[in-house]
């Protein structure tokens, strides 16, 4: 895996669904997945066709201790330009903006624990950064983006803060 480009982003507002859920009731974000993509096109103002699946932990969060029951609130949505027309069953999410470290996963979700471990394990420890669970994690599903196919490619979008000390 190769190291990842360091991205200052914006802010985002997204438009989409959310569920809550635990890293062994992550097989519930097929069904999440499956509510919201009938109904992308109701979402008005889209920046673009890409899609977020982003994770949203509980304040305090540490990568470092999380396991199977490490509970957090799955979201299934698109970045748009307003705040006025969310259409009925979906939610706002305003995401902050802030430093990312934006890696490649290659490759079906089922290996995505490969590429966090690679994240997590390799690359973070020999960094200058360590994650800020202040703001969520996310993998930005783009063009390349084939669902359950070995060539897809998504990027992982995981916040960075410079380390202390």
């Amino acid at each position: 895996m190769q190291a990842p480009r360091i991205v200052e982003s914006l802010p985002k507002t997204l438009v989409g669904m959310s569920m809550d859920m635990t890293y062994a009731t992550n097989s519930l974000t097929g069904k999440l997945w499956g509510t919201f993509m009938p109904r992308r096109q109701e979402v008005m103002g889209a920046v673009s066709s890409d899609k977020y699946s982003l994770q949203k932990f509980k304040e305090g969060f540490d990568w470092s201790s999380s396991s199977a029951d490490t509970a957090f609130v799955k979201w299934a949505a698109m970045e748009v330009d307003n705040r006025d027309k969310v259409p009925e069953g979906m939610e706002l999410l305003d995401l902050a903006g802030g430093l990312y470290a934006v890696f490649i996963h290659k490759g079906l979700s089922s290996q995505f624990p490969r590429t966090l471990q690679y994240i997590l394990g390799e690359w973070m420890p020999s960094s200058e950064y360590e994650p800020d669970s202040s703001r969520p994690q996310y993998e930005l599903l783009g063009e390349k983006y084939i669902n359950n196919h070995p060539d897809s490619e998504e990027e992982v979008w995981f916040p960075i803060k410079k380390r202390e000390g």
